[in-house]
């Protein structure tokens, strides 16, 4: 395992970090990945081959999209059903809470490994531990706790400023642009400094390392230049978005979402009437 923590440049550092990910992820050091073709998934007690998650939400991002993050990063293939018309959610909200698979009758709503699965956090904590992204022990796994709460803090100000008024929108995402600049990115900086690994909780890609991924990109829609000042959060984008599964999922055509606009704004606020 490359230790690279007490290189003081920040070129050979990097350099030390790239070299540390491609061991991971078993990927050459010219960056080209030797893509394995990943059998189907099978149920060890059922001897039956393991459905695709399928995945209920709008068609859009919302409080779906780190779930679609954490899916791909984790080489998941998943389906998805989007809600487009109040009769349709009505439809499958009433059939779902009548059966009891539905915990407070709202989405995001993922059906997998037999279960129906509610509320975004909970979600996103059962795929971590399943796909070994959740780090080794209980002081990781608190620590990746506190990264991802803070990211997922920043990225829903961006999501909820979508349904204000285009006044209180502007001002609200100035106001993201700044809490950003000031208060969420440079914590972010200051660990990765102190760590010094290629990742933010110990020497392994983690749910943590996913998320701020998702944020940093999530913040460059809004400004292109919010990284100028944070070098090592710059390269940390770099050396994430350069693993295989990632930047599969960064490609055109993929199943990540767009920024939301007018028409999924009202899409959402006819479904569910506010």
């Amino acid at each position: 395992m490359y230790v690279c923590r007490d290189i003081d440049r920040i070129d050979e550092r990097e350099l030390c970090l790239q070299i540390s990910i491609y061991i991971s992820f078993g990927i050459s050091s010219n960056h080209e990945s030797r893509e394995k073709e990943e059998p189907e998934r099978e149920n060890p007690e059922s001897g039956i081959m393991a459905a695709k998650p399928k995945l209920f939400y709008f068609h859009g991002r919302g409080r779906m999209e780190s779930i679609r993050w954490l899916l791909a990063a984790a080489g998941v293939e998943f389906e998805e059903e989007f809600l487009e018309t109040r009769e349709q959610y009505e439809r499958m909200t009433t059939k779902l809470q009548k059966d009891g698979r539905l915990l407070f009758g709202q989405v995001p709503l993922v059906e997998m490994d037999g279960m129906m699965l509610t509320q975004m956090r909970a979600i996103l904590s059962y795929l971590a531990a399943k796909y070994n992204l959740y780090g080794k022990d209980l002081k990781e796994r608190v620590r990746i706790d506190m990264y991802v709460d803070g990211t997922l803090d920043l990225m829903m100000m961006i999501a909820v400023a979508a349904f204000k008024t285009p006044q209180e929108k502007e001002e609200s995402l100035a106001l993201t642009v700044k809490k950003a600049k000031t208060r969420y990115f440079p914590v972010f900086e200051k660990i990765l400094k102190s760590h010094g690994e290629g990742f933010l909780v110990g020497n392994k890609f983690s749910w943590a390392d996913i998320q701020l991924l998702e944020a940093i990109l999530m913040m460059e829609e809004l400004d292109a230049s919010i990284l100028s000042d944070f070098p090592l959060l710059k390269a940390f984008k770099t050396r994430i978005s350069n693993i295989p599964t990632i930047k599969a999922f960064l490609q055109p055509g993929s199943q990540r979402k767009q920024p939301p606009d007018s028409h999924y704004v009202q899409v959402v606020r006819d479904i569910l009437q506010f």
